[in-house]
């Protein structure tokens, strides 16, 4: 069976282009340090604070914009801030907390109503992929990850299928850490 890159999606947040230029000054754009492998992605220059009830957080802002502000944070980092987030797929941000955003250069401040979320680990994959794995937008299935004694069985994976997409699986830094799961890291759908 195929192989199925396993990526380490660490804290992030995605901005609408109001909240980037509330930030960022008028007519700002996000800037890019680094492409990433989902098509058109990408990890910004910019840099924005996430401050909860119990502490903050500095986090990179994903671009490009979005139509909704988006903080995406481990269990850890969640817990560092002081919010109970949900774990929901990226974009299902409808009753979460929210919390608020800081430029560190000139502290500008945005209050988020909601948004902050622990995103659910999902495997992106094109209709093309998807048929080779059989599965279908949606389904949930498992995937064996792992290395250094640590292996384990992810449960509870979402599939997202798209054109746009390319294959990768997406777990946050707590995941990988329980996987030893440092550098290039391949799993397998268990079915």
């Amino acid at each position: 069976m195929k192989e199925i890159l396993v990526e380490t999606s660490a804290r992030h947040v995605h901005v609408t282009q109001e909240t980037l230029e509330k930030l960022f000054g008028e007519g700002a754009e996000l800037t890019v340090k680094k492409m990433l492998s989902q098509p058109g992605q990408f990890a910004s220059e910019q840099k924005v604070i996430v401050r909860g009830p119990k502490g903050e957080l500095k986090c990179s802002i994903l671009g490009p914009v979005r139509k909704a502000d988006q903080v995406e944070l481990s269990f850890t980092d969640a817990r560092a801030v002081g919010v109970v987030a949900p774990v929901r797929e990226s974009g299902d941000t409808a009753g979460t907390p929210g919390c608020t955003l800081i430029n560190p250069e000139n502290g500008n401040e945005v209050e988020i109503k909601e948004g902050v979320i622990i995103a659910k680990r999902h495997i992106h994959m094109t209709p093309a992929d998807a048929e080779e794995f059989g599965v279908t937008n949606g389904e949930i299935v498992k995937v064996a990850v792992g290395g250094n004694g640590r292996k384990l069985i992810f449960d509870d994976v979402v599939i997202r299928v798209s054109d746009k997409f390319a294959l990768a699986m997406h777990i946050d830094t707590d995941e990988c850490n329980a996987a030893c799961a440092a550098g290039v890291i391949y799993g397998t759908l268990v079915k």
